[in-house]
């Protein structure tokens, strides 16, 4: 097992919605483990000198928006995924060192696969934003044989930096182009955190068969992935995939791998 870290932090803004702190303390429960994990509510303009905080008491955590792209750049050493990414959702020190992962790819894909079925082969993807959490996206899709990325964002910039990096990804002219004939509408945007969002996409422009994931996550499911259901779409929203990287995540910090059934019973209770 790795040596306990100093401290075991969640840092984003706004961060109080979080379930993570629910899940990774009771899996650190479960495992016997002598280590409260905290959320802080973190702006841009302090995140530089909260890294160095972190850095000097060996901790480890995560990432979520809108720090991950910022946070990784603070890192001393990046793993091959989180560099191809640009973004780091999960970290650790080591010897002074921070060191910066990304797990939100790993808990994509595991998460799309138990939804819609493992053996689902994706070739046309709609990807709704252009930060980070997309960045993630495009990178899963790189290792499914095929698969294109259509990428519809408010961002122009941040949209053309993503489609530069990733030679699966294309922008699209329209939300309704990007939408086409796509097989899997993946939202990537903060639309969905609080009530009363637009949908990241109209539900009569979603293609008939096409398969929804939401990257945000409610209790009882976000309301676009609801609607979605109810049109007729195969849907599900982040929280199977916020279970499966912060398992990776701990993963990481630990060595084992924690007790998912106690992950989910945490948030499902």
């Amino acid at each position: 097992m790795n040596p306990l870290p100093g401290r075991l932090v969640l840092i984003g803004h706004p961060v109080l919605q979080s379930l993570s702190p629910t899940f990774q303390n009771a899996a650190l429960r479960r495992a016997g483990l002598a280590l409260t994990y905290e959320a802080f509510d973190i702006t841009s303009l302090q995140l530089e000198r909260a890294v160095a905080r972190l850095r000097a008491q060996q901790a480890s955590g995560n990432v979520t928006v809108p720090h991950k792209e910022a946070f990784a750049a603070l890192c001393d050493t990046l793993t091959p995924v989180a560099e191809r990414v640009g973004a780091v959702n999960t970290f650790w020190t080591d010897d002074g060192l921070l060191c910066g992962d990304n797990t939100d790819v790993g808990g994509f894909e595991e998460a799309v696969g138990k939804a819609f079925g493992v053996q689902r082969h994706w070739t046309r993807v709609a990807l709704l934003g252009a930060g980070g959490a997309a960045a993630a996206v495009a990178a899963a899709a790189e290792r499914w044989p095929g698969a294109t990325v259509t990428l519809a964002a408010r961002n122009t910039a941040r949209a053309e930096r993503l489609a530069a990096r990733f030679a699966n990804v294309s922008i699209a002219p329209s939300l309704e182009a990007a939408l086409a004939d796509a097989e899997l509408v993946v939202n990537a945007t903060p639309l969905g955190l609080h009530a009363g969002d637009a949908f990241a996409a109209p539900i009569q422009q979603l293609p008939p068969r096409a398969c929804v994931f939401d990257l945000v996550y409610a209790r009882g499911e976000t309301a676009w992935v609801h609607a979605a259901r109810g049109a007729g779409h195969q849907a599900a929203d982040g929280l199977g995939m916020l279970i499966a990287q912060g398992a990776l995540a701990f993963e990481r910090w630990f060595g084992r791998a924690p007790d998912r059934e106690a992950m989910w019973a945490s948030v499902k209770g």
